[in-house]
């Protein structure tokens, strides 16, 4: 199918956008991309640090052809996933692709997705995010934008908290008056993300507020923040007195934001001198900057949430990867070598009932090295554990759980950001070759994005739900041999949980 001859053209509630045109392989289908439509005005001058505020409406067709800008700054240098930053200031904006820019009488599910980036960078522009895969599943795709750092989530006495998590309730809610006219139904929106984004995801299932916006939730390595105020607030403290302003709104808004760009790392940062004693801070703190538990959106910790049953009545599929995080300790290999696991792990894991249980179920870690073993824990510290607390928090709430066991052939282990191209099925994208080497298998990005594709048309992946059957996991290119759904998946982890 070749693209129509003129271009996509449709109106939203405050005026008419133009995208355009492209062809997927491999059926050469025609899809459409409407890129960088504002949901909120610029969150400059006196909304800075305000609440999203409707677009105004314009006149005549706005060009959607090119992403708007992006949340994130500058260079973010090297990472897993490329994900560009756009210099402007109307950095509020979605990114609709859709294979029918119509009003449709049979409306297409629709995916949303959040991107990760720790809460303090990342970018909805990336090549891997393009939506034109789930449009050949007939899946109208959007991706937004958010205000990341301080900007989005600082504490700041007299402004709206959570402004990042408003963020996604505006961009939801824009979705939600909008999407039938781009052929979506907004009756059946799946939120999902990776990692931080992850972690919106299940922040936004366990959140009263939005319950309207969406009907299931998919979360790739989430990362859940939940920061408690006193430590929010402590940070902003620390920051004001880097920054030399008071700690007020009217002395974060007389820095500019590269200034706080600038300092918002150092006043979260552990200063620990010692490699273990500083992981081990940032793992008992948790996250310094993120979603705070405010008593508004966020009454209490999300988990706290699920168990009361908040979102009860949406599927959830999460997961992660085998290895996380265990290439952070891939430098200290040489350093490790000759100290016991069990010593190395005394500085970050207090209890010793606890450490000699974790290193029991890690044997086959253990053979590769105290490296491996610790890497793995930050990992399953952070992100794996988590998808085992989610699912015992979510009870008899329908929850599937799965794990992505294929090691990349570049970096070692199944690590963090890996999975991503698997689950959008664009292994051809810039950049993930540098993540899964030149062939990574097809096979598994036709299962990974098919289960995918599943769950967002049916509210199911395809295999047995851990609500069913506590630990029951989907195992994603693990072992060629042996099943592919196991019994306990994440028995490496129960010690942590």
């Amino acid at each position: 199918m070749s693209p129509r001859s003129t271009d996509p053209v449709v109106r939203t509630e405050t005026g008419l956008v133009r995208g355009f045109w492209r062809i997927s392989p491999p059926k050469n289908r025609a899809s459409a991309a409407f890129l960088g439509i504002p949901f909120a005005q610029a969150p400059v001058g006196d909304l800075r640090y305000a609440a999203p505020v409707l677009p105004q409406p314009w006149e005549g067709l706005l060009d959607a052809t090119q992403y708007g800008a992006t949340a994130q700054r500058g260079d973010p240098g090297i990472t897993l996933i490329p994900e560009p930053s756009i210099a402007g200031d109307s950095v509020l904006n979605v990114n609709v692709f859709t294979p029918e820019p119509a009003e449709l009488d049979d409306p297409l599910p629709v995916m949303v997705w959040i991107h990760g980036g720790g809460y303090i960078s990342g970018s909805p522009a990336s090549p891997w995010y393009d939506g034109r895969t789930f449009n050949r599943g007939d899946v109208v795709t959007v991706t937004i934008s958010y205000r990341l750092g301080f900007e989005g989530f600082g504490h700041i006495p007299g402004a709206p908290s959570n402004r990042g998590v408003r963020d996604w309730l505006a961009a939801l809610e824009w979705v939600r008056r909008n999407i039938y006219a781009f052929g979506g139904d907004p009756s059946q929106v799946t939120i999902a993300g990776q990692s931080a984004g992850g972690g919106a995801v299940l922040t936004l299932l366990a959140m009263p507020a939005a319950q309207h916006l969406f009907r299931g939730a998919w979360a790739l390595s989430g990362a859940l923040a939940d920061i408690p105020h006193p430590r929010a607030a402590a940070l902003s403290v620390q920051l004001a007195e880097r920054l030399g302003v008071e700690y007020s709104l009217s002395g974060f808004s007389a820095v500019t934001e590269q200034q706080i760009i600038d300092l918002q790392q150092k006043a979260a940062v552990s200063e620990e001198n010692d490699d273990l004693s500083a992981i081990k801070s940032v793992l008992s703190s948790g996250p310094a900057i993120g979603p705070t538990v405010d008593g508004e959106l966020l009454r209490e910790p999300s988990l706290e949430s699920l168990r009361k049953g908040i979102g009860a009545d949406k599927p959830l599929v999460l997961g992660s990867t085998d290895d996380e995080f265990t290439m952070a300790t891939d430098h200290v290999r040489s350093k490790l070598r000759f100290v016991p696991p069990s010593i190395a792990l005394s500085k970050l894991v207090n209890g010793r009932t606890q450490r000699r249980a974790y290193l029991a179920d890690n044997r086959a870690q253990r053979r590769l090295g105290t490296a491996a073993v610790v890497g793995r824990y930050i990992g399953d510290a952070i992100f794996r554990s988590t998808v085992v607390r989610t699912a015992q928090a979510r009870g008899s709430a329908p929850t599937w759980v799965y794990r992505f066991s294929w090691a990349s052939p570049t970096r070692r282990w199944a690590l963090h950001c890996v999975d991503v191209p698997f689950w959008f099925n664009c292994l051809n994208e810039p950049h993930v070759a540098d993540i899964a080497g030149d062939k990574p298998p097809q096979s598994l990005a036709d299962e990974v994005h098919g289960a995918a594709l599943k769950m967002i048309r049916e509210g199911r992946p395809g295999w047995k739900p851990w609500s069913e059957s506590s630990g029951t996991t989907r195992i994603f290119g693990g072992a060629v041999s042996g099943p592919d759904v196991v019994p306990d998946g994440y028995h490496s982890v129960r010690a942590l949980v």
